[in-house]
């Protein structure tokens, strides 16, 4: 008995504090005898006050004639005629009122209602005059764009039963903010308290006090105030045995759960922690002082699989009331406990975003009152399990970014009341088949979006199938769908969102599908052809990759609702119609890839909204239309692979919030501007290579600090490297890169697409594009050394500077580049030794020296010992070892080497001595004879004398040599 008394006491008390607000609110008596009518100082105070604001959808048109309690907005005591409620709050009908809040409402001395939520009133201070009603028991303020300081005068409201002060949804920053909150404490009958999304930095270390000062509240709700402490566990301020509900989420705490919140309070029903920055394990806590709650949120934090423990506390509450459980993108993992199946209460369940293992847990089967199911982005494996059908109630089944795989089971389609089903980006197969959606009446969303990796789930329904229910949204993607378009598609008559990519459709697209009423539309990835149908009413539109012919429709410029229009990839030919600068809401135009020609249209004027403009990979020629950088908001320019000439017109200085530039494989011509880094300072990505550019690289390129990819490759570019681009600052440092989200619904990457050289191949990037860092001046004709400070860009990945001209030696401190994975000098005339620091780089993984005069050994440490390719050092005559054939010196060999140098020596020395020695001889005596008359003819008669001499004697001599020779011969 006495555990159903504390089960009632919050239902009680929550009941009472109902009522005190309904007794706040009485409303006018349907009796006319007994309503008095309004009083006309009152009525005067009313009309002062509707002067004052600005009423565009003219809601305060009833506001005249003498009776002031029939207006529309405002109610009377039945029997004083007195003014006690002004409720002009907004529920979307109409505009929202702003202007001023005039001060004659003091005249409305019984005054107990006031409610001016949901309007505009453009940042101005809520007025110090409200706290002197003293009747006021309800004042609602919320969502209505006021700002600056709240007045502590509303601290003497002390008959205040309920205040919201919730600051505007629509703007990140908190408009209104307090300097301390000690004026709370005059609130002595508050109830109600929504500070919400007002900073309270101020007060952060005092706010628990004073809120512990208010004996009679029950809801408090202090979500996104900026607070950054939360009282410990022994803090002796803490005392909120009569809270209810509790709301502190979106702060900065930065800390475990207090103790306190377990433990002091007796009758929590609703706790809301998301996104609080908790960290760390839940604490020990008394079970007891929890089995009141209805609803847990601690999502978006820190917690660690530990907390699972809290969970397991729960569950053994014998009257256990909990409806909603919400620990999604926390630290949790193992196994899903099988204590959830306790919950016999539980609507919604929401784990998703965590590190959760293993297979569906068999006891949810037990959560009959289950109507949303949130297990998303976990390591969730194995099947789905039959039994899921068994949950009636199920409205929403979320099992996306899972390991699940298996057939989906047909019993799913026996959940009558399920409203939105998600099995994204898991490893389904088999058959999807009319009976999984026989008796699914209620279905508003279904997404299925798989991996293109596999492609082993196949839908089989009859071409006249006409579905039970009648979708709003549909998502089908990288599944066999019949390759004949879905016919059933036209009986779905709320349908507003339709993804059907990459499912293999081969057709045509049905004219009375053209009709249908979407805002979203994606059947890229197809083989849809024909001519390019147009929806009129379609705001994004992705037809890519399809087999689309035939020119761009000239009333493609009607389509003034198109936000998106995507028709890359497809045969498309023809000029582009200039009727495309009507539609002012374009935030993205991509007809890349298709045989468009002519000349880019000259009028860009008007497109205020366009971020993303992809012309690239068509036939189009001429220059670039001076209005193109008119669009102010432009921040992605890809014109490449086509046939653009002429120089690059100064014109494009003016797009100076280009992030993204691609002018690539054209027939530019001229210098490089050198305002390029002058004026457009945002830019990160800039691709030139392949045009016919001359002159020095700007030195000014140094001063773009997002600058992350540079690709001038195949040009005619000359001069040093300049040495400042060691500078680059997005290079030298890991930095975050700014990225350009076009729209929160645009998941599509294509806009980031960029061809790059990298590892020696031609390489396509999309996703990973934000975090490529390259350098490519390749195939120029650049000269003088490498610059030393080239290696202070710790970061870059990738460095081609080959099929230059640069001379002198790799710098010795190269090893500092430890991000560099491509690594390219080849054909140029590099000499000297490869640094020994280049062995520490060990995330190289592509390098080529080729065709230089480079010497010494290759190193074999790190890894260097992983390049096993001899071409990449061949053309090298200097370089010896592995992987050449040229083996390099052992110090022996040198020895040897030596001791043959030094006998070299003397044996050229001595040939030295020998040339210079013959001709010096030869002139001395040769010259002396021609120069002197006398001395030659004695030389020659001393010739001619020496010759009779040995005649005589040969003459004389010989028959006596005869003789001799021929005895000899006889005794031989």
């Amino acid at each position: 008995m006495a555990s159903r008394k504390n089960t009632l006491l919050p239902l009680i008390v929550f009941l009472l504090f109902k009522l005190l607000i309904v007794e706040a609110t009485t409303i006018n008596s349907t009796d006319a005898d007994l309503n008095k009518g309004c009083i006309e100082e009152e009525r005067k105070a009313l009309l002062e006050f509707k002067h004052g604001l600005k009423d565009p959808s003219d809601r305060l048109s009833s506001w005249a004639g003498v009776d002031c309690c029939k207006w529309r907005g405002v109610d009377c005591n039945n029997q004083t005629g007195n003014v006690i409620k002004i409720d002009l709050r907004n529920n979307g009908d109409f505009s929202r009122l702003g202007g001023e809040i005039s001060d004659s409402l003091l005249d409305l001395k019984h005054l107990n209602y006031l409610d001016l939520s949901f309007n505009h009133f453009q940042g101005i201070p809520v007025p110090d005059f409200l706290g002197s009603f003293k009747t006021l028991k309800y004042l609602n303020l919320s969502n209505a764009v006021f700002g600056g300081v709240i007045p502590p005068h509303l601290g003497n409201l002390s008959r205040l039963n309920y205040l919201d002060l919730n600051g505007d949804v629509y703007y990140y920053v908190p408009l209104m903010r307090v300097s301390n909150l000690n004026w709370l404490s005059g609130l002595s009958s508050l109830k109600y308290l929504d500070l919400g999304r007002v900073n309270l930095s101020e007060a952060t270390t005092t706010w628990m006090q004073t809120v512990n000062l208010l004996p009679s509240l029950l809801e408090l709700h202090l979500a996104q105030c900026e607070l950054s402490d939360f009282p410990p566990y022994s803090n002796p301020f803490v005392n909120l045995t009569s809270l209810l509900v509790i709301d502190l989420s979106y702060n900065y705490f930065n800390t475990t759960l207090p103790g306190w919140l377990f433990n002091n309070t007796n009758s929590l029903t609703d706790i809301y922690l998301g996104g609080a920055n908790i960290k760390g394990p839940i604490p020990q806590f008394g079970v007891g002082n929890l089995c009141h709650l209805v609803n847990l949120d601690l999502s978006h934090n820190d917690i660690e699989s530990q907390g699972i423990e809290l969970v397991n506390g729960l569950s053994t509450c014998s009257n256990n009331s909990l409806e909603l459980l919400n620990l999604g993108h926390n630290q949790f993992g193992g196994g899903l406990p099988d204590s959830l199946g306790n919950f016999k209460n539980l609507k919604s369940l929401d784990f998703g975003n965590n590190n959760f293992v293993g297979s569906f847990p068999n006891s949810i089967q037990r959560l009959t009152n289950l109507e949303s199911l949130d297990l998303s982005e976990n390591s969730i494996s194995g099947p789905i399990p039959t039994w899921i059908g068994n949950l009636l109630r199920m409205k929403r089944i979320d099992l996306s970014f899972n390991r699940m795989n298996g057939t989906i089971p047909e019993s799913i389609g026996q959940l009558t009341e399920l409203t939105q089903l998600y099995l994204d980006s898991n490893s389904w197969e088999g058959v999807i088949s009319e009976i999984h959606f026989s008796n699914l009446t209620n279905l508003e969303r279904f997404s299925l979006h798989l991996s293109p990796k596999n492609q082993s789930l196949h839908f089989q329904v009859r071409p006249g199938w006409i579905p039970p229910f009648n979708l709003k949204y549909i998502d089908v993607s990288n599944c066999h769908v019949y390759p004949k378009f879905p016919t059933w598609l036209r009986t779905q008559k709320r349908l507003k969102k339709i993804t059907l990519r990459n499912v293999g459709i081969s057709d045509t697209i049905p004219k009375g599908f053209w009709k249908m009423d979407i805002w979203w539309l994606d059947l890229s990835k197809n083989q849809l052809h024909g001519k390019l149908p147009l929806w009129f009413n379609v705001a994004w539109l992705f037809l890519g990759n399809n087999l689309f012919s035939g020119p761009i429709p000239l009333k493609i410029g009607k389509l003034l609702s198109l936000k998106v229009l995507d028709v890359s990839s497809n045969l498309l030919n023809g000029s582009i119609p200039s009727s495309i600068n009507k539609l002012k809401d374009l935030y993205v135009i991509n007809l890349s890839n298709n045989h468009l020609s002519g000349k880019i249209p000259k009028n860009w004027n008007g497109l205020d909204e366009l971020q993303v403009l992809d012309l690239s990979k068509n036939e189009l020629s001429g220059g670039i239309p001076s209005s193109m950088c008119s669009i102010s908001s432009l921040s992605s320019l890809k014109l490449s692979d086509n046939n653009l000439s002429g120089e690059l017109s100064s014109s494009l200085q003016n797009c100076t919030g280009l992030y993204f530039l691609d002018l690539g494989n054209n027939r530019f011509s001229g210098e490089m501007p050198k305002w390029i880094g002058e004026r457009m300072t945002s830019l990160g990505q800039l691709r030139l290579r392949g045009n016919l550019l001359t002159g020095d690289i700007p030195e000014k390129l140094c001063w773009l600090s997002y600058l992350h990819i540079l690709d001038l490759a195949l040009n005619n570019l000359s001069g040093f490297i300049p040495q400042c681009l060691g500078n680059l600052t997005a290079l030298t440092s890991v930095t975050l890169l700014p990225t350009y989200v076009v729209d929160p619904l645009l998941h599509h990457p294509y806009w980031k697409q960029m061809e790059l050289v990298m590892k020696g191949r031609h390489m396509e990037f999309e996703r990973l594009l934000p975090i490529v860092n390259l350098i490519d001046l390749s195939s120029n004709n650049l000269w003088g050394e490498i610059p030393d400070g080239i290696t202070d860009l710790l970061t870059l990945g990738t460095l081609n500077l080959s099929r230059n001209q640069l001379t002198g030696k790799i710098p010795e401190n190269i090893g500092a580049m430890q991000g560099l994975e491509t690594f390219d000098l080849s054909c140029n005339h590099l000499s000297g030794p490869i640094p020994p620091s280049m062995s520490s780089i060990t995330s190289l993984s592509h390098l080529n020296l080729s065709h230089n005069l480079l010497s010494g050994p290759i190193p074999t440490t790190n890894q260097f010992s992983t390049f096993n390719d001899p071409s990449i050092y061949e053309a090298n005559l200097g370089l010896c070892g592995l992987p050449l054939s040229i083996k390099c010196s052992t110090p022996n060999d040198q020895k040897h080497k030596n001791d043959q140098d030094e006998d070299g020596g003397y044996m050229t020395w001595f040939f030295i001595s020998m040339g210079m020695g013959f001709p010096s001889g030869f002139w001395v005596v040769c010259g002396s004879l021609a120069l002197k008359k006398s001395w030659r003819h004695a030389y020659f008669r001393f010739i001619d004398e020496t010759i009779d001499r040995l005649y005589v004697y040969i003459v004389v001599h010989m028959p006596r040599l005869k003789k001799k020779i021929e005895r000899i011969g006889v005794h031989g």
